[in-house]
């Protein structure tokens, strides 16, 4: 089948292309990408030339740009990983994240009803859901849990999600929705925790910490994420959500300090900086529905996960260090050329 995936320049779009061109030899993965600041076209290099891959620039709130992909593709399933999804940056500028999140999300729709597809999938994440205690670790996020965000960012994620369900059930669109919690692996762009962290403590720079860096999140290693999403595609009936989680709660310190071990780094270089303004305290994801229904399970532990990150940030040095110049945003216009 042919695949449209958007937003897969980033970092869970891009591991995801990888592991369906790796798992399904039969499929063709069609990319569309805005290479925003947060889409690195040289993360692709790799599949550029692979026949069954396409690259195409374009944003998904262009109307005519996403009918021309559909005529010429004829996608059989859309992945929607197309995002804007820093939550600081949300809190800065919401206007951008409304704009992608929302509207793209409905023109990549209206183009999959003109066109008729099989399965719109929409990637979606746990911060729809608000926050928990952390007081109560026997608290979690449930496909039932209900709805409430805490930014411009989840607000965005979540009135995606609603407009997905409404499309579903007001033309039959043939949808499903997966909620994730915080992903981490290769690929990922170094303003976020784990990368900015290694990043920072590589180059003896001041790591940042919000507050005292007690808030608690569940790491999901990226890679078992994009297994999820496969299964939900080839086996889960259309109008589901499914809570994706790696049933890894860790505090946002303890990860800190374990990056400065693992880099044999002092916690000197930790600085504690004024919270985010509503900074969520605890995310923690009950994945039983997708276990039971489709058989899947994290496999991959946080302390093995952690490890096999940090190693890939030090052997892929030139990758981080052209996004922190800046120099990544030259390569689509050096090396990508006429092709599309």
């Amino acid at each position: 089948m042919t695949v449209l995936v958007t937003g897969g320049a980033g970092f869970i779009g891009s591991n995801f292309v990888f592991y369906m061109l790796d798992a399904h030899s039969d499929d063709r993965i069609v990319c569309v990408d805005a290479l925003t600041y947060a889409g690195n076209l040289e993360t692709l290099s790799p599949v550029m030339d692979n026949p069954a891959f396409r690259f195409v620039k374009a944003d998904i709130t262009d109307r005519a740009a996403m009918e021309k992909v559909f005529e010429e593709e004829k996608p059989d399933v859309v992945v929607n990983f197309a995002a804007e999804s820093h939550v600081d940056r949300s809190i800065e500028d919401p206007g951008v994240f409304l704009n992608t999140n929302i509207i793209g999300t409905a023109v990549l729709m209206d183009t999959c009803r003109k066109y008729g597809i099989s399965r719109f999938h929409q990637v979606s994440t746990d911060e729809v859901y608000g926050d928990l205690p952390l007081d109560r670790p026997d608290l979690f996020f449930t496909e039932e849990t209900p709805i409430h965000t805490s930014s411009p960012y989840s607000s965005s994620k979540a009135s995606a999600d609603l407009l997905v369900m409404a499309y579903h059930r007001t033309y039959g669109l043939p949808v499903t929705i997966s909620r994730c919690s915080n992903n981490y692996g290769p690929y990922q762009f170094p303003e976020k925790l784990i990368p900015l962290m290694i990043a920072n403590a590589l180059n003896d720079k001041p790591l940042p910490v919000y507050g005292k860096g007690e808030n608690v999140r569940d790491w999901l290693y990226v890679e078992d994420h994009c297994k999820a999403i496969d299964l939900i595609l080839r086996h889960a009936p259309v109008g589901e959500t499914y809570n994706i989680g790696g049933h890894n709660e860790m505090r946002n310190i303890d990860i800190v300090r374990l990056i400065l071990q693992r880099l044999g780094k002092d916690e000197s270089l930790i600085t504690y900086v004024t919270d985010r303004k509503g900074h969520d305290l605890r995310y923690a994801i009950d994945p039983t529905k997708i276990h039971k229904d489709l058989g899947w399970l994290p496999e991959t532990k946080f302390a093995d996960g952690i490890v096999k990150t940090i190693d890939w940030y030090l052997s892929h040095r030139e990758w981080w260090e052209n996004i922190i110049s800046g120099d990544y945003q030259n390569y689509y216009r050096k090396m990508y050329g006429s092709r599309s």
